[in-house]
């Protein structure tokens, strides 16, 4: 049975100046000093979301979140300068304050996914011409695309609804320079063609995977939020995906496909109330969190139990960062 005491369901911190209550991280914007740019303090909580909405909590998925793109960052920033400047604690990321760019970038290998700016919904839809891309006749649920291809949407905040953009909207449209659309572009397909090589080393299949781009106070563009993590990626168990797609089932995955998936079944998530999602459900989410982290990372997975609750714990780690 889930322990509710070690769960982080919200980090409202009333000592951290700047609150930004998101779908699932809780950040606050510290202003620039003599010595420090302005930073931003981004912490995990442990709320899932998908569907433009939080639909529960899963145990240790906050840490699990943090410390895997920590993983990510470390081994890509030869491709892509980031924003990260401290871990204080294992749910909490002080990074570069940056102005994220509205676009959010999306990178698909497969023809996957279940929301609505995915490119298996749009295609099952009859699109075949989508993103600035056409994709060929014929293909089935799951099945590896031709190339990787970039799919962006509008970058919806406070809670809103992300929309398809083709790269001519993007430049048209003045969300991105020309150049700038470029930069992104090429970080991107480099970031995912790095995650997907050392995904295969695994034992896993990255599927697709999103990316937020910002720029700092000099101008640069930095890799944002996080990355290649099971929130914002889709990960298959390479040696099950075969089967999986000759008999025309989902492979099993590392990823929050299986509330999605159970969610949609009962609802139209969009719009209706979200069914009480079973607590077994949840307590097998959290281990696939953990599985994901161990597999990828290659190293176990430690929850810290320090503090009366972890918000404790991350009330005490960012003392030093209070104003």
């Amino acid at each position: 049975m889930t322990d509710p005491t070690r769960i982080l369901d919200h980090a409202h911190i009333p000592e951290l100046p700047n609150p930004y209550f998101g779908k699932v991280r809780d950040c606050y914007d510290l202003p620039a000093t003599k010595t420090d740019p302005a930073r931003r303090i981004l912490i995990s909580s442990d709320r899932i979301s998908a569907f433009d909405r939080a639909l529960t909590a899963i145990p240790f998925k906050g840490q699990v979140l943090t410390q895997m793109a920590r993983f990510w960052f470390d081994r890509t920033q030869d491709i892509c300068p980031n924003h990260v400047l401290a871990y204080p604690d294992p749910n909490v990321m002080i990074g570069r304050r940056v102005t994220i760019l509205p676009v959010e970038i999306v990178v698909r290998g497969y023809l996957a996914g279940t929301t609505s700016t995915s490119v298996l919904t749009r295609y099952r839809a009859g699109f075949r011409q989508m993103y600035g891309h056409t994709l060929p006749e014929g293909l089935r649920d799951n099945q590896v695309l031709p190339t990787p291809i970039l799919t962006p949407t509008s970058k919806a905040f406070d809670g809103g609804h992300d929309e398809p953009l083709t790269p001519d909207q993007i430049t048209q449209q003045h969300l991105l320079t020309p150049d700038q659309w470029d930069q992104v572009s090429d970080y991107a397909l480099s970031l995912f063609a790095r995650g997907q090589r050392m995904a295969a080393d695994r034992g896993l299949i990255l599927v697709d995977t999103k990316y937020e781009f910002g720029i700092d106070h000099t101008g640069r563009i930095l890799l944002a939020d996080e990355i290649h993590t099971p929130d914002s990626s889709r990960y298959w168990i390479a040696s099950g995906y075969e089967a999986a797609f000759e008999a025309g089932d989902r492979p099993p995955s590392f990823d929050k496909d299986v509330i999605r998936s159970w969610v949609a079944a009962r609802c139209n998530p969009y719009t209706d109330p979200i069914p009480a999602i079973p607590e077994q459900m949840i307590e097998a989410t959290s281990r696939t969190y953990i599985d994901a982290y161990e597999t990828i990372t290659g190293q176990t997975f430690v929850p810290d139990l320090a503090g009366e609750t972890p918000l404790a714990r991350v009330r005490a780690n960012l003392a030093p960062w209070f104003v």
